[in-house]
């Protein structure tokens, strides 16, 4: 094996370490979390009876979803403002870290009645992204989603903003058969009233991923556009900033920015499809390659649109157009 290759392959296992330890550091905040939300989650509404195939109207052609993300292109093209002033109407999924923003566009439950808002991180900062007093104003109107493993803080300003919870299960080590935690959770779930269990889903480790699940797995919709879920960086973005995301600081210190192995953790990359680079980190890099890979394997009747206008999902199965383009799409 050569040094290069050498080189590549303890690169990749020091990532998935560090990787590792990051989805791991967690796991007593979460059994803490699942722990105090179970009686709420015994009494409250699973996410499966969002599901619209119930209806014998129903047709999945006929639905079709926006999920918003956080991602720098939104801002770039202005793509809140063309939602707001657009007469879409079909299922707002937005990302919690969102929701404010969104809210503040005009993207409203009053013009846009299927809104949704989806939160998956167990952290206690989620809460911040319900405290607002726009979010109490429409919160009575807003459906929403969250994993069991959710602060439950951040849950019950959810609640007392007016926003009806749904639960559901987010997938992490379910492999690991009878002893995962997932498992375990799962099983005392059906111990009262939702005796069927809850839906569970692959999250790709962040809300806009497991909100595309959501999006199709829970509300059944045939099309899908992403906007601001970019998982990569603008090339005008700050190395500062770019460094200061997740474990980056971590992995990359003591490295010099010129070198090969910088570079290979940092890679700048070309989307053909817009035109455009963008620069993907470590934690960017895993997002991207999971979410790439369950677009790849998902239906044949489910259709990804990339309207992000930017990022790095693209490829096998993935449409990339305007989001212009898509709002006259859909309405036509």
């Amino acid at each position: 094996m050569s040094n290069n290759s050498t080189s590549s392959k303890k690169l990749q296992e020091s990532i998935e370490q560090i990787m590792k330890k990051t989805q791991y550091e967690n796991f007593d905040e979460w059994v803490r979390n699942f722990s105090l939300n179970l009686p709420n989650i015994w009494n409250e509404s699973s996410a499966r009876s969002l599901d619209p195939s119930k209806d014998q109207t129903y047709n999945k052609n006929n639905h079709s979803a926006i999920v918003i993300g956080r991602g720098p292109s939104i801002k770039k093209h202005d793509h809140l403002k063309l939602l707001a002033e657009s007469d879409y109407d079909g299922s707002i999924i937005c990302c919690d870290g969102k929701l404010i923003d969104v809210l503040n566009a005009g993207i409203t439950p009053d013009k846009f009645s299927k809104f949704y808002v989806t939160t998956i991180d167990p952290y206690h900062a989620i809460k911040r992204n319900y405290d607002n007093e726009i979010v109490d104003t429409y919160g009575s109107k807003i459906k929403g989603i969250f994993t069991v493993l959710t602060n439950p803080d951040a849950v019950e300003r959810a609640r007392q903003a007016g926003i009806k919870i749904h639960w559901l299960h987010s997938l992490f080590d379910y492999d690991e058969g009878k002893k995962s935690f997932n498992q375990i959770s799962a099983s005392m779930v059906r111990a009262k009233n939702h005796t069927n269990g809850l839906p569970a889903i692959q999250t790709g480790g962040n809300v806009g991923t497991s909100s595309w699940f959501i999006s199709w797995q829970i509300l059944k919709c045939a099309t899908v556009a992403l906007i601001g879920i970019n998982h990569g960086w603008e090339e005008t973005d700050s190395w500062n900033t770019i460094l200061s995301h997740g474990k980056n600081d971590e992995i990359s210190k003591n490295l010099d920015q010129n070198s090969l192995t910088f570079k290979k953790l940092f890679p700048k990359i070309y989307n053909p499809d817009f035109n455009c680079n963008c620069i993907l980190d470590p934690l960017f890099q895993f997002y991207s390659a999971a979410l790439k890979e369950f677009i790849s394997r998902s239906p044949e009747w489910l259709t990804t649109i990339n309207a992000t206008e930017g990022g790095s999902i693209f490829g096998d199965s993935v449409v990339c157009k305007k989001f212009k383009e898509f709002l006259l799409d859909v309405k036509n």
